[in-house]
């Protein structure tokens, strides 16, 4: 069995940019073919270096995976924005670079992001997620969140079932 060595770390504002890197391929990874190609481009444009600068300084909660001393995924985290669900923690996103999907670094990262929402007494856990990309629907399965709700997304005119997963 090989280890493989990661850091995970909350983020700095010199991390802007790599995150900024990192949104951009997962995203164009994960939604190419189900979100309109306009409204991706223009969702990964306002996600820059700017965006991720202001977000650290404003303090979100965001970590930070580290193979080989490089950023090479993220997530941000909080409260629950979704009333209707009994969960007070929510992982708004969880993203790796496509070539380090599927070694266990999105396991690690997960793991850390539920554990720091412990620590700051947030109980149960939810994660919303495009039902069409069932690269992260499985990911969730297999991390043992059960799908509980939906709901929808429009983009362009294309409206998209996204889901909930929810951990107790």
């Amino acid at each position: 069995m090989k280890t493989l060595a990661s850091d995970i770390r909350f983020a700095e504002p010199s991390d802007a940019a790599s995150l900024a890197d990192i949104h951009a391929a997962a995203w164009r990874s994960a939604y190419t073919g189900i979100i309109p190609f306009r409204s991706l481009g223009g969702m990964i444009r306002r996600r820059g270096v700017d965006w991720w600068q202001a977000a650290l300084e404003r303090q979100a909660a965001i970590l930070v995976i580290e193979f080989a001393g490089r950023p090479i995924g993220y997530a941000t985290l909080g409260r629950n924005r979704t009333r209707a669900i009994e969960a007070s923690g929510e992982i708004y996103e969880i993203y790796l670079l496509p070539e380090y999907q599927g070694l266990g670094f999105g396991r690690r990262l997960f793991g850390a992001a539920r554990e720091l929402l412990r620590e700051r007494g947030l109980k149960g856990l939810v994660v919303w997620a495009l039902a069409e990309n069932e690269q992260a629907g499985a990911f969730y399965a297999a991390m043992g969140g059960v799908d509980i709700a939906e709901g929808s997304e429009t983009f362009e005119a294309r409206t998209i079932r996204k889901v909930a997963f929810r951990w107790n």
